[in-house]
């Protein structure tokens, strides 16, 4: 029987959720919720210790990793480096993916973390470290039953009818398994890696020791900031920590989208009293892979609809409330049959606090208004920029108050000058990024990506625009009381959104395909230009 025809749950009125609940939420009656408010502040209090450099390392684990990625580099350069550029970064970047996965759950994050930077990392260590999100080994199921029987108190048996020994899943921090309660119902249950939080604080004493290190000494570091960097990593993994916190992000997340009344986006519902620091008990959903376009498309799914629901629901979550899902990848997401996309994994989430939203609220508003100032204003109020930054003196610095420029008809030396000159400057400003930042772009990026196989002749200064029209329709009256700007009464101006996407000021339409035509030549001509 399809979702259509089941009665209406009470709870989504307070969630996205599925239409076939097997049990409901009631906010009231969640054990596991209690004085989850202090152990969040105290998780992210962690944070500074965990990252302060001290005068020496864990001694062992230090030697481990040093040996790891030393004999990665050291193979590379006796081997790979020798036989031409393109073999020589494919070779070094298929060596460091080994090491990072051989030195365990913190390092696989990190490369997780660090595969989302395409067009800020090369991309053969992008490609390499992609592969460290569905590759990781599953733990032995005798570890998976010691630490679930351990955090709920009781046998396996008691709680579960079945619960398969293989995982769906296998991830860096831990893995999920299909699970049948003794009722009957159908879950899948989140399970952490033992041992895994008394490794990753080993993990951040030692990246922290060795960050400095790397400042100045190759030349990704000039911009990532290996100890902001490593900074940034401790925040998103330290929450992933607790599972009670991302049973709360899904609540949070689901309400958000039941307030703007999103309801192509679903989020599993967390069981009432089966959620632990270590483990936890799920609704299970089924859909489309992310990947199987062609399969949705032949079940009859729209697919740009769906891209387009989950680009505005992501906004709104981050404009509107200042919550959304930080970790936006394939593995976490399905395509229901009726077209609905099963939003999984939340561990990360993003969190503004409401100056930082309204700057977030500022920052994209400002991008299709092409009002350069109040973007400006709004990365130094996030934190993106230093606090004393000129506003008007990073424009001219940054060009940007020059009309859009077509960065295909640049030469190879060309661009080289200008993204030196670029990062001379953001240098001088003191760019950084800030976590929420960093996991809106990594966001974007994805969405981006997503863009070449859901939807790759779609008009995407026409979506732009009509995703601003939108905003602007539903939500205008509460931006022009936020932010003191109505979009209703100001014309949609995509001179930046050309700027950022190196596109002449004459563009008036482009498809994802020509799109990345265009960015294959400029990679091209960065490529050969290369010494």
């Amino acid at each position: 029987m399809s979702d259509s025809a089941e009665p209406r749950p009470a709870d989504l009125d307070i969630g996205a959720f599925s239409t076939t609940a097997p049990w409901l939420v009631d906010l009231d009656d969640l054990p596991w919720r209690r004085g989850l408010e202090l152990v969040r502040a105290r998780t992210r209090g962690e944070v500074p210790e965990l990252t302060r450099r001290r005068r020496l390392p864990p001694l062992a684990r230090m030697a481990v990793v040093s040996f790891r990625i030393g004999w990665a580099i050291l193979a590379w350069y006796l081997t790979d480096r020798r036989r031409g550029r393109e073999r020589s970064r494919a070779g070094l970047s298929r060596r460091l993916r080994l090491a990072f996965q051989r030195l365990g759950p913190t390092f696989i994050k990190l490369g997780q973390i660090l595969s989302s930077g395409e067009g800020i990392f090369p991309p053969e260590l992008v490609g390499q470290f992609k592969l460290l999100r569905d590759r990781v080994p599953a733990e032995a199921f005798e570890a998976v039953r010691q630490t679930v029987e351990a955090d709920l108190g009781r046998p396996l048996s008691e709680c579960f009818a079945e619960f398969a020994t293989t995982p769906l899943a296998a991830a860096s921090i831990a893995q999920v398994h299909a699970a049948r309660l003794s009722d009957g119902t159908e879950v899948v249950v989140k399970v952490q890696r033992p041992s895994v939080a008394s490794l990753v604080r080993r993990d951040l004493a030692v990246m922290s020791w060795l960050a400095p290190l790397l400042v100045g000494r190759i030349p990704v570091a000039v911009l990532a900031n290996p100890p902001a960097l490593i900074e940034l990593f401790a925040e998103t993994i330290v929450e992933e920590l607790d599972f009670r916190l991302e049973a709360e992000n899904m609540l949070d997340i689901a309400g958000v989208l039941a307030a703007t009344n999103q309801r192509a986006i679903v989020v599993p519902r967390p069981h009432p009293r089966l959620v632990t620091p270590r483990a936890l008990v799920m609704e299970r959903l089924d859909g489309f892979s992310w990947d199987d376009v062609a399969g949705m498309q032949a079940a009859g799914i729209d697919t740009e609809a769906v891209l387009r629901a989950g680009v505005v629901s992501f906004l709104e979550g981050a404009m509107l409330f200042g919550v959304f899902h930080g970790d936006l990848h394939g593995g976490n997401l399905f395509v229901r049959a009726d077209g609905s996309v099963a939003l999984l994994d939340f561990g990360i989430t993003g969190r503004l606090d409401e100056t930082r939203r309204l700057a977030f609220l500022r920052l994209v508003m400002g991008g299709t208004m092409n009002d350069v100032r109040s973007q400006v204003e709004a990365l130094k109020t996030l934190g993106a920029l230093s606090a004393d930054a000129d506003v008007e003196q990073v424009i001219r610095d940054l060009g940007l108050d020059t009309p859009p420029q077509d960065v295909a008809q640049l030469t190879a030396e060309e661009l080289t000058a200008q993204l030196r000159d670029l990062t001379k400057h953001l240098l001088a400003y003191g760019a950084k990024m800030p976590k929420e930042l960093m996991l809106f772009v990594k966001d974007i990026l994805f969405f981006d990506g997503a863009v070449g196989s859901f939807a790759p002749d779609v008009d995407l200064l026409g979506e732009v625009t009509g995703i601003a029209t939108y905003f602007a329709a539903r939500h205008g009256g509460r931006i022009a009381n936020e932010i003191g700007v109505d979009p209703r009464e100001r014309p949609v101006d995509l001179s930046g959104v050309r700027s950022t996407l190196g596109l002449p000021a004459e563009t008036e339409a482009i498809s994802y395909r020509e799109l990345q035509r265009r960015r294959e030549e400029v990679r091209r001509k960065f490529t050969e230009h290369e010494p």
